[in-house]
Formats: C-alpha cells, structure tokens, sequence
C-alpha cells in the first residue's frame, strides 16, 4: 500500500464524514428501491400509510424540515462540545471526539432520514389521471423519523457521559492499548538480532517530498525493498516526528544500480497529525497533556491528574513487561537491513512522569499515586528495566524531600 493509498485509508477510517456520507447514499438508494416497490404493487397495503397525494407531501416535508433541525443540533451540540473539550483538556484529544461512532452514526440517521424524504417526496403525484403515491415509501420515511427521534435520545445520552474527563482518559488509554498490543505483542519476538551488522558508509540520502508528521513506517516493505538492491537503509527519525520538505528521510548504505527513493517515500506516511496506528508515545502524550493541564494554576484540579496517571501505570505496567524493538529489522538471512532509532521503557517512563511531577511537585495526591506506580512497576518489571526504575523511586523521593523541607522553611 502506497503512501497516499495509506492516507487516504486513515482519512476514511478516522474522518467525521464517512460514516454520514454512506448513510445519505443508502437512504436514497432505499427510497428509489421502496417506490419502484409501490410502483408495482396494486391495491391497499395494510399498515401502510393511506391518505392521497397531499397528506404524503405534508408528511414527507415535515420529516425533512425535522431532520434539518435535527441535524443543526447535532452540529451545534458537536461543536460546543469540541470547544470545551480543546480549552479544558488539551487539542489533541479532539480526533476522540471527532472519530467518535455514535456521534457519526447519529449524523449519519439525521442526514440519511432527510435525503430519504425528499428523495421520495419528488415521486408524489396528485393529478386525478395521474396520481400516485408512494405508501409503502412513505410508511417507511415515519420509521425513519420514529428510528431519528430515539438516535437522538441515545446521542443526548452519549455526548453528557463522553465529555466526562474519566470517559475521555479511559478512551484514550484504550487506543493506546491497542496500539500497544500491535507494537509490542505479547509472546515477545519484537526485536530483530541480525547475523551481521557492519557499519557502512552512507551513498545517497533519502528526501522528503513534502513536509508532516511520520505516522507510519512499513518497516517489512522497506527491509524488502534493501534486501532486493542489496544495501542497508537507516534513518533517524521517529513515528510522531515532524519532517520538513526535503528534510532527510533514509540514509542508503551501500549503491544500488536502480533509484529506490520513490519507494522510500510510498513506505514512509507523512500527514498533518499523528494517530495512534503505530505510535504508543501520542496515547501517552494526550494523556500527559490531560494531567498537565488539571495541574496548571488556572484548573488546580490535582483529581484529574491522578486519573491519568492510573491509566499511564496500567500502560506503563504492559511495556514493562514486554520486550521492545532494538530498531535493527533483518530480512529472512538475518542480515541487517533497516535501522531505526532504538525503541526504550526508559522513554516511555521520562515521558509519562516527567512533566506531571515538575508540574504536581506541590500536590501530594499526585506524589503518593507515583510513589505507588513506581513500586508496582519495580515489582513486575522485566529485569532489564528495574535499575531503571529504583534509580527513578530513589530521585522521586529525593525530591519529594526536598520540596517538604522547602515547604517546612
């Protein structure tokens, strides 16, 4: 799959407009199918609507007109959602809301029942040779609205519990597991041990076409791509990373007879912001910028910052566990073929605590739930990360002495 193939593909996965737009489609391909259906059948339908061409019209126009004031406050209610959600919290959690399947879904009834209606509202015939209407139609386009009128309810509901801080950090920290699970699976097999890794020199350098944020590396199309011309490619940049226009993308070790920078480029995604398909470290950064913000002197709202980091230690307790990728991706000789920044728990950890406990050094609610995560982690840890971690306790401690002898003068 190419770079924008790629794209394209997260747009439609993760937009606010799929969803809606295949509901409008459907609904006018269901209203053409149910009056080709009235069309053929002779004679009263039970249950279906039965007054003449009039009633049929000002039935069909008073669900469309509903349906446009549905949808208004839908949009209406979405946005004012947004704005809380940006100023209170942080921007970046906006994509939740904005990939969010039942506000999409709920669009989608509002604008499908309106397409619906006048769609079939058009096929209304009211002169005495010619008349028709479409009863089996417009039966339907009253359960649409009667389907409307109860996603509403339902939408009511949801947008009151999804704008609820806990909602938003679980939200979040179920994403980012996910991601997690993806990236560092559990039965291990994450780092790549090559037979030889000899350093050579650099031959060409790899260039960005246009400029945006690294949010997927095919590293299995880009190891295949070194092994069939023979070289080793490298780069330093990360998923998250933002790469200027002919910023260096790969560096080529070693020559090769073709031009392989169109295939670098189609295995390298750049985009306008980052997802959480490969990149575990933007969970953690919503969530740190969740808690950075309850702790700013404006919000003081010390509570939230521990919910973060509840969800960061039950993120942090799966790395810890789990063994992370070296960054060296061999082909099927075992043979070195991409090198990539190495992936380490020590920059998981620095991100999810640093700057909560620079900002929470004075809450004692934030210092006690990190004492906690720190000993747990210590305990389940994978021995390679242990030193790291008791050398963490040891300087949390050091400074939560500090700031009380601070406070005491």
């Amino acid at each position: 799959m190419t770079g924008r193939l790629r794209a394209l593909v997260e747009s439609i996965r993760t937009g606010f407009w799929a969803i809606p737009g295949a509901c409008v489609v459907l609904a006018v391909f269901l209203g053409l199918a149910l009056v080709k259906v009235d069309q053929r059948i002779e004679g009263d339908i039970a249950f279906a609507f039965g007054a003449g061409p009039d009633g049929a019209r000002e039935v069909l126009s008073a669900i469309s007109t509903s349906m446009m004031t549905f949808t208004g406050l839908v949009f209406s209610i979405t946005i004012v959602v947004l704005q809380l959600t940006s100023s209170q919290f942080s921007p970046r959690v906006l994509r939740t809301f904005l990939r969010d399947r039942q506000t999409q879904l709920s669009l989608g009834v509002f604008v499908a029942t309106f397409a619906y209606s006048v769609t079939v509202l058009r096929t209304v015939r009211g002169g005495d040779d010619d008349q028709f209407v479409p009863a089996v139609a417009t039966t339907a386009g009253l359960v649409l609205l009667l389907l409307s009128v109860g996603v509403f309810v339902a939408y009511i509901h949801h947008i009151a519990t999804a704008i609820q801080v806990s909602s938003i950090i679980v939200a979040i920290a179920a994403e980012t597991r996910g991601a997690i699970d993806r990236r560092y699976p559990v039965d291990g097999g994450t780092g790549e041990q090559p037979t030889a890794h000899a350093t050579l020199p650099v031959t060409s350098v790899v260039t960005a076409s246009g400029s945006g944020v690294v949010n997927h590396m095919d590293n299995a199309q880009l190891v295949e791509l070194a092994r069939r011309s023979d070289v080793v490619l490298s780069t330093e940049l990360r998923l998250g990373a933002f790469v200027p226009e002919g910023g260096p993308l790969v560096q080529v070790h070693g020559t090769t007879d073709g031009d392989i920078a169109k295939s670098v480029r189609e295995s390298i995604t750049l985009a306008r912001d980052r997802t959480m398909r490969q990149d575990v470290a933007f969970g953690f950064r919503q969530l740190v910028d969740i808690g950075e913000k309850a702790l700013s002197p404006g919000i003081n709202d010390p509570t939230t910052a521990v919910q973060t980091l509840d969800q960061l230690h039950d993120l942090l307790r799966r790395l810890a566990t789990r063994e992370l990728r070296s960054g060296v991706y061999v082909d099927t000789e075992r043979r070195a073929r991409l090198i990539t920044p190495a992936e380490t728990f020590a920059e998981y950890v620095e991100l999810a605590l640093d700057e909560i406990e620079q900002y929470g050094r004075d809450a004692k609610q934030v210092g006690d739930r990190i004492e906690v995560l720190l000993a747990d982690l210590i305990d389940a840890a994978r021995p390679e990360h242990r030193p790291l971690l008791l050398h963490r306790q040891a300087a949390s401690r050091a400074a939560r002495r500090r700031s009380d002898a601070e406070s005491d003068a």
